[in-house]
């Protein structure tokens, strides 16, 4: 293989992982794609989004603006919470004591992120009242207690002894010599009384939400007119019984206090907010406890958004290499940039590619560039190569990660023999009922499936709304070159004159066949049913 040409090599070295860049160069690379003006704000929000859509970039970039403006941004990965036996074992302990310990990992990082805050701001140093109610925040989260039995037990103890000697002496005296013998006996007695206790039960963590609670708004009150912004990450890793009583210690501990503003970023198909608990519903509600939340999946579809799409990745593309370049002396790289689209593709229609290929995932988009940027060397990329990284990308890390979901593996070749096979179609439609069948949501959560549009409505089907959703184009772009390739995607229109297809580069089918291609899941449940049987 020929060597890379410096652009198709920062292509490779742009970092596919925001935690793998530092603070200011995740401000440096973040691009607004409108969700900025939408979470930069004090209400609590959660920021929903799969895998890749830049969550973790955004809360960086909403802490970096929040220090900016002399605010605390105490940012939390909840990976690093707690341990594996600790957490994720159910025999190791009761839901609640596994909560606990959830609860008082999570506290301690809040007070070491805290102390660091401190430690970068010298008017925090030196205000003795802030570091005195910091310091109470950590004795409300260490108290511990015994659950369990006491037992008393006394016990009673006696020694006794004797001791017997002898002794004989001999002397010389004027009168002669003198004999004289000594015998002695002692006794010695000894009683002693002993109590003691025995603890049956457990050391369990005892955390009392009204002493945090008072500790955290205590802690508020101190900072005047500066705010606490506590960004959340990675919700989603925390189990999902766990997650409703996290939830309830936000809600009971943190959301009251004025000066807080909790940010959490979650996958929404792996997010349980909200449970039940011996008749009692614990947890966050959210749209009341949380006013609002932010779906990062609904941004930067390509369909129906081709220009905010193709403007998002052309900034994307264009930061990192101006954070590459500036790490680097090569002159030319410098250069790039301003005008990436005709130094590292062939064409317009290329790049438009790789923007349809992410599917609206920077991730997914970072990847499959420099896939693409491997196989052309020296060259630049091409729509060819965009689809081959594409189909790659696909099977080696799309499809692995369904390896153990088996039905919904299933359901996926299912619908792509129903849609791209039967169809000819790249679209379908699906009933906003069933929208949240578990395996569609399993399917979309791995990126093979995507929602290109919510609420439409088709004529053949009056009164009833659907959601557009669209196969991977990994999935359809290996049928491309056979006889099922797709010919269209649906209409994105209510009205026969509006109507306009999603696909920009594939033929127009007839509109009332592919309007038809609604999906009935019973259908494949049917069929999963016979088959088992």
């Amino acid at each position: 293989m020929s060597a890379l040409s410096p652009l198709n090599r920062a292509f490779n070295q742009i970092p596919k992982r925001a935690e793998k860049q530092e603070g200011p160069q995740l401000h440096e690379t973040f691009v607004d794609s409108g969700v900025v003006d939408v979470i930069n704000t004090v209400d609590h929000q959660v920021i929903y989004g799969r895998r890749g859509t830049g969550k973790t970039h955004a809360l960086s970039y909403l802490g970096s603006e929040a220090s900016a403006n002399g605010d605390l941004a105490l940012y939390i990965d909840l990976r690093t919470i707690g341990s594996a036996s600790g957490l994720f074992d159910p025999q190791s302990a009761s839901v609640t004591e596994r909560a606990a310990r959830l609860l008082v990992d999570l506290l301690g990082q809040l007070h070491e992120s805290l102390l660091n805050a401190v430690l970068d701001d010298s008017s925090l140093m030196e205000d003795g009242h802030f570091v005195e109610k910091a310091d109470q925040l950590l004795m409300a989260i260490t108290s511990v207690r015994v659950l369990g039995e006491v037992e008393r037990t006394a016990e009673a103890e006696s020694k006794t002894g004797s001791t017997k000697g002898a002794s004989a002496e001999a002397a010389l005296s004027s009168q002669g010599p003198k004999l004289s013998g000594k015998l002695s006996a002692d006794a010695t007695s000894e009683d002693r009384g002993l109590q003691r206790e025995t603890r049956k039960g457990t050391e369990q963590i005892s955390l009392n939400f009204s002493d945090v609670a008072k500790a955290l708004r205590d802690l508020g009150n101190t900072l005047t007119s500066r705010r606490v912004w506590l960004l959340l990450d990675e919700w989603s890793s925390v189990p999902r019984d766990l997650q409703p009583y996290l939830a309830q210690f936000l809600t009971r501990c943190v959301l009251p206090v004025q000066k807080f503003t909790v940010k959490i970023a979650a996958i929404e198909q792996q997010s349980n907010f909200r449970t039940q608990v011996d008749g009692a519903i614990i947890g966050i509600e959210l749209g009341a406890d949380m006013g609002a939340h932010v779906n990062l999946d609904d941004f930067l579809v390509y369909e129906g958004n081709e220009d905010r799409a193709r403007s998002f990745f052309r900034g994307l593309f264009a930061k990192h290499l101006q954070s590459i370049a500036a790490s680097t002396t090569n002159s030319d790289l410098a250069l790039i940039p301003g005008s990436i689209i005709s130094a590292g593709f062939t064409d317009t229609r290329a790049f438009d590619e790789l923007v349809r290929a992410a599917e609206g995932v920077p991730r997914d988009a970072l990847y499959i560039a420099a896939k693409a940027a491997m196989k052309a060397g020296q060259g630049k990329i091409s729509v060819p190569l965009i689809r081959d990284a594409t189909r790659s990308w696909y099977h080696g890390d799309k499809m692995n990660g369904l390896t153990s979901l088996v039905q919904a593996r299933r359901l996926l070749e299912w619908i792509i023999a129903e849609v791209i096979r039967g169809k000819r179609a790249r679209a379908f439609l699906v009933n906003s009922a069933d929208a949240r069948d578990d395996l569609l949501l399993a399917l979309f959560d791995a990126r093979v499936l995507h929602i290109l549009r919510r609420g439409y409505s088709a004529q053949d089907q009056p009164g009833e709304r659907f959601d557009i959703w669209g196969i991977d184009y990994g999935a359809y772009v290996d049928l491309i070159q056979t006889q099922s390739a797709p010919l269209g995607a649906l209409p994105v229109g209510d009205g026969e004159e509006s109507e306009s297809y999603v696909d920009i580069d594939v033929p127009m089918q007839d509109h009332r066949a592919i309007r038809r291609a609604i999906l009935d899941l019973q259908l494949f449940y049917a069929a999963e049913g016979q088959q088992a049987s």
